[in-house]
């Protein structure tokens, strides 16, 4: 089976850095962790691969391409994302405790966190927008294969 390779990105908050384009060459598809800042942002995203996105607290509720959470199924991995939000504080724990899926992707700390338990995985890629709270811009990217399911966070210069 050929590895398919997933960008994981969140908290844009309408800025799509220069670095993104690197840290992201090459993926099959991005899944958005919600907080987007607008169209725009999807649509510079797709120059990269097919985008999949959730709603953040700060996108607004009534957009159609922003579902609360979605699925997506790759090489018969399911993978969970929502923006985290919907948790108040989120955490690993939280987070599998309320979904089940294999995989479960979410935003909104800004944090990246990288997390296995029981089997399974949790991963925050960062925020990719406007620096806050001092912390490195950053994504993730995700490899699923035979070899099962791998995940890296990737610093963003600048």
């Amino acid at each position: 089976m050929a590895d398919h390779v997933i960008g994981l990105i969140s908290d844009t908050h309408g800025l799509v850095r220069p670095g993104v384009f690197d840290a992201l060459a090459g993926v099959d598809v991005i899944l958005h962790a919600g907080d987007v800042g607008g169209e725009g942002v999807l649509d510079e995203l797709a120059l990269i691969a097919p985008v999949r996105a959730v709603c953040g607290n700060t996108d607004p509720e009534d957009d159609d391409r922003l579902p609360a959470e979605l699925v997506y199924t790759v090489a018969g991995v399911d993978i969970h994302v929502s923006h985290g939000d919907e948790l108040g504080a989120p955490s690993p724990e939280l987070l599998l405790e309320r979904y089940p899926q294999a995989v479960l992707v979410y935003g909104h700390t800004h944090r990246p966190l990288i997390a296995r338990v029981a089997g399974r995985l949790v991963i925050n890629p960062g925020s990719a927008g406007p620096r806050r709270f001092k912390l490195v811009p950053s994504v993730g990217r995700l490899v699923v294969g035979a070899g099962g399911v791998e995940a890296e966070i990737l610093d963003l210069p600048g």
